[in-house]
């Protein structure tokens, strides 16, 4: 008998997109008990399902459409073993994605306690694949069809200082300023500097990037490894540069973009320089290194705010 293929929408579990694929084959014995199918089964289409993740999702799909839902209703939809179900919604309960509720006595069936009733939380629904990029996008560009690349820019700037909201800057060029290497106050500029480097990251692990600092050569570095809007940055640098900008004046000093995500980079990398070499004038000029130097890494500890993604 030929397979019927059901492709359930793109979902969403734990920053992963997949699709899940429920192949249903009618008047089949599934004989994988491991996964907690159902053995034996003649009359009930049996899903044949990759793994314990197209499990999951397809028990979260019968949620989303069918909600509330029994766990008897389930098994007999996908063809799993109450136990099986159980062990699913079990978890996704724990997580919050799901919640139970008693059956209203209207939908009660036979004799016997109410039947709990399963669907998803808020939670649950925000796991979901979702289209906020693509409203960001068009929000933006309609942005500037009324207001022009200005309206664009400014908007950028505001989004980017609502990120270091809270953070009080340093004053600037604190780190232009000449001084001995070996002096204590050139050491207490430098430590006050990786402290605000440490600040900015945090701000942005509260925010989603994921940010952690390390020190690299002379200088610190801010690494961003995820980015919440890189898709939309990468149709707008303006968030890109806004960003910069807005490191700039809390830092009190020039910084690098050296890597984003939205150039295909890794991570988002800024180059924060604590000292200072002399150019040829004589004046003060800060350590801006090639980003083959600074970029390298170094042997002082990562500070990752309890929250890098690496």
């Amino acid at each position: 008998m030929t397979p019927l293929l059901v492709r359930a929408p793109l979902l969403d579990f734990g920053n992963e997109f997949r699709h899940t694929d429920v192949v249903k084959t009618v008047g089949l014995p599934n004989v994988d008990e491991r996964a907690g199918h159902r053995a034996g089964t003649g009359s009930v289409g049996a899903p044949v399902i990759g793994g314990e993740g197209q499990t999951r999702a397809a028990i979260i799909q019968l949620l989303l459409e069918e909600g509330p839902i029994t766990a008897t209703a389930i098994g007999t939809a996908l063809g799993l073993a109450p136990a099986g179900v159980r062990r699913h919604l079990d978890a996704l309960i724990e997580s919050g994605q799901a919640r139970a509720g008693r059956s209203a006595p209207w939908q009660q069936k036979g004799r016997g306690r109410p039947a709990k009733q399963y669907q998803l939380t808020a939670a649950g629904r925000s796991m979901l694949g979702h289209a906020y990029d693509d409203l960001a996008g068009a929000a933006i560009r309609q942005l500037r069809e009324i207001g022009g690349e200005d309206a664009v820019t400014a908007f950028a700037r505001k989004r980017a200082r609502t990120l270091v909201d809270g953070i009080d800057p340093l004053p600037a060029q604190r780190t232009g300023q000449p001084a001995d290497p070996g002096a204590t106050g050139d050491d207490t500029v430098r430590s006050e500097t990786v402290a605000k480097a440490d600040e900015i990251a945090t701000a942005l692990s509260d925010a989603g990037f994921a940010a952690s600092t390390r020190r690299v050569g002379a200088g610190v570095q801010i690494c961003q490894h995820h980015c919440p809007v890189s898709h939309v940055a990468e149709e707008f640098p303006e968030l890109c540069e806004a960003e910069l900008e807005a490191f700039r004046e809390v830092l009190g000093t020039h910084v690098q973009r050296l890597a984003t995500i939205a150039n295909g980079d890794c991570a988002c990398t800024t180059h924060v320089p604590l000292t200072v070499l002399p150019d040829r004038a004589g004046g003060p000029q800060p350590n801006n290194a090639s980003p083959s130097t600074v970029a390298q890494p170094a042997a002082d500890v990562t500070n990752d705010s309890g929250r890098s993604a690496e």
